[in-house]
């Protein structure tokens, strides 16, 4: 088994999924928000917070090109696609699922924007990044899943039945 990997907006569901999903297939799984904050011994905020988004997008780009992982459940943050080189590192031994959430659905989820660790750009508004990122999820997803609406289960055997 491949990979699965899954990228998506923040509040989309893929950590949630990809525990469940891991469990499902009988797979590892692997956060890499949790990479990250082990590697830089700093939460996700603090690093943004103290050091910058550049910073903290070159921790989630070293952090993500860091795993060597096989038959795995790869949850990332909802940022590394603003990287190629750790897009492409993913694509090689994984399959990548677009866990995709209409802006709505997602600003209902998300109640901890200002300290959950979001990459959001100076002079930029959710909507902004939502925006920007949209196009690049859709330019590395092997698969986009509509997920709005949708609950976990429902999600991961759409994900399944699609493998």
């Amino acid at each position: 088994m491949k990979n699965i990997v899954l990228i998506g907006m923040p509040g989309c569901g893929k950590s949630t999924v990809g525990v469940v999903l891991a469990k499902t297939v009988g797979a590892e799984f692997v956060d890499t928000d949790l990479v990250i904050q082990k590697r830089e011994g700093r939460l996700l905020q603090q690093i943004l917070d103290n050091s910058g988004v550049e910073a903290f997008l070159q921790a989630e780009e070293a952090a993500v090109r860091s795993l060597k992982c096989r038959q795995t459940v790869i949850a990332t943050g909802g940022s590394v696609v603003y990287s190629e080189a750790a897009m492409e590192h993913l694509r090689q031994g994984g399959w990548i699922v677009y866990l995709q959430l209409s802006y709505e659905e997602m600003m209902r989820r998300l109640d901890n924007i200002k300290t959950r660790g979001i990459v959001i750009p100076e002079g930029n508004t959710m909507r902004d990044v939502f925006d920007q990122r949209a196009g690049l999820y859709e330019r590395y997803a092997d698969m986009i899943l509509p997920c709005s609406g949708y609950t976990v289960e429902e999600t991961v055997e759409a994900i399944v039945k699609a493998m």
